[in-house]
């Protein structure tokens, strides 16, 4: 953080100074019931049909403090110095332990025990804090329960974002969240048409010819990059993710894995292990960066890139409070690496997180290239445009297409004007054609699809590019890209700029 030394003091005094000026709590009332799920929900798809995204600052005190108590009681709280500017781009330059810093987080945290305090006078600080306080960016993760918090909190200037940190739509109350993007075993029924045979011996999916991958393998196999996959992690038993990942043509390159996923408050807290119980993640690292070996598996768009996995979600939604602190989490990690060029996260949300969007900014003023998923339909989401972190400026929206002409979205795939770049994964004439990947344990691929196969795989086209281009911004990368994509110099309304060449955006001199 860059030293202010007499704005610094003049801050710290001027917070001081305001510390004895709380906002009154002296007139709360006892907590009434909170609104039943029925009209939370009703209230949440009416919002969501009509502006997209939901933002919580949208959501009245009433709402918000109702969807709290109707999950887990959790808050994320957003805090700054009061009258900081331009936290979306000088956040990662911020020193939380600053006294500035840490005078604000104090003056909303005062705010919220002296309401809890009127309703239980034994309450500490610790007693709001489940999982700490985050020693990198300025948020927190708060339980409390006094409704007339939510007004007071809501005046503090030092507030950037109050949320409700864990409540979730349905289906997902009553049905197993597993069906969200899980399942990746291996398919004995491959249509041999879908892949072709390639030296020493791998599988190379179809929905590598459309981006012209091949001929970008002759100048570029993403050396020297190394891309992070945030998602459910990757599967121990998948040893092309393990032992085999330098095999073959793969290499003078490693994988690492590791976790941001905690379960649990408190002192039964405890980090979750990288090895994916879902399948996703697994499936994601290996359209991105499987190797190109010889055991018959399927070979990643950059089978000469390194992997960081990180295991940040259980699914590809992003809706408890551990998933959006353990992607938070993700980001950090990935951004402080600065072998890290690429980041691909094939998971999102209809719902907002400024958790989660520290994190972004965070990794994005870190210069990295983040790809994001448009969103792949669920039931309840069929008719949703782009969702939550794709819609946002600072990531690099994908969805993924069916092969032939005109351009069509995939079945499940959502499109819309925040869509930077399309990938081929779906066979027009059959839906369950798709994409060929690893699965979570043996040689054998299986399919998979949707608008998360196509971000893994425009990842993976985004390493090629920064391998050749060693020097390259995420700026330059990005342009390279767009320019040599099929709808440039007109960006389509659905499609962003359409399939991205990857072998004429490598040998773009820049």
């Amino acid at each position: 953080m860059r030293n202010y030394p007499l704005l610094g003091t003049a801050l710290v005094l001027l917070t001081l100074a305001c510390q004895t000026d709380l906002p009154d709590t002296t007139t709360a009332t006892p907590p009434d019931d909170p609104l039943p799920t029925s009209e939370i929900n009703r209230r949440l798809y009416a919002a969501l049909e009509t502006q997209g995204v939901y933002d919580w600052a949208t959501a009245s005190d009433e709402l918000l403090w109702s969807a709290a108590m109707q999950s887990d009681s959790s808050f994320a709280v957003g805090y700054q110095s009061a009258g900081f500017q331009n936290i979306e781009t000088e956040i990662h330059r911020i020193d939380v332990n600053d006294a500035t810093w840490t005078a604000a987080r104090e003056r909303v945290l005062d705010v919220i025990l002296a309401g809890e305090r009127e309703l239980n006078p034994a309450t500490t600080q610790e007693d709001l804090l489940p999982i700490g306080t985050d020693d990198v960016l300025p948020t927190l993760t708060v339980r409390f329960s006094n409704p007339a918090t939510i007004r007071r909190l809501r005046e503090l200037p030092e507030l950037r974002y109050l949320e409700a940190m864990s409540y979730e739509l349905p289906p997902l109350n009553v049905v197993d969240r597993s069906g969200s993007g899980c399942g990746a075993g291996p398919n004995y029924n491959l249509n041999s048409a879908d892949y072709m045979t390639i030296a020493p011996n791998v599988k190379q999916s179809w929905h590598h010819a459309s981006s012209n991958v091949s001929t970008a393998w002759n100048s570029s196999r993403g050396e020297g990059v190394t891309i992070a996959i945030i998602d459910t992690g990757a599967s121990d038993s998948q040893d092309n993710l393990g032992s085999q990942f330098t095999a073959g043509q793969s290499g003078g390159r490693y994988v690492q894995k590791a976790s941001t996923k905690y379960s649990g408050w408190w002192w039964w807290r405890k980090k979750d292990s990288p090895h994916d119980q879902c399948g996703h993640g697994t499936q994601m690292a290996g359209l991105a960066t499987a190797p190109r070996g010889n055991d018959g598996n399927a070979v990643g768009v950059a089978y000469k890139s390194s992997l960081l996995s990180i295991r940040a979600v259980e699914d590809v939604i992003i809706s408890s409070s551990d998933e959006k602190n353990g992607v938070k989490d993700a980001l950090i990690l990935a951004g402080n690496d600065n072998s890290v060029k690429v980041i691909s996260m094939s998971i999102g949300s209809p719902f907002s997180s400024g958790t989660v969007s520290d994190g972004i900014y965070y990794a994005y003023n870190k210069g990295k290239f983040i790809a994001a998923a448009a969103g792949t339909s669920l039931s309840w989401t069929t008719w949703y445009g782009v969702i939550f972190p794709a819609s946002m400026s600072q990531t690099v929206a994908v969805t993924g297409v069916r092969d032939g002409s005109p351009m069509d979205d995939c079945d499940i795939c959502h499109s819309g004007s925040a869509v930077d770049f399309v990938m081929v994964m779906q066979r027009s004439g059959n839906n369950d054609r798709t994409a060929l990947t690893l699965a979570t344990s043996s040689n054998q691929p299986t399919y998979v699809g949707g608008s998360s196969a196509a971000t893994a795989s425009v990842a993976g086209i985004a390493a090629l590019v920064f391998a050749e281009h060693p020097g390259a911004t995420r700026q330059q990368v990005y342009d390279v890209m767009k320019e040599n994509a099929g709808f440039y110099p007109n960006k389509h309304g659905s499609f962003g700029w359409g399939i991205v060449d990857a072998a004429a955006a490598v040998s773009d001199p820049l």
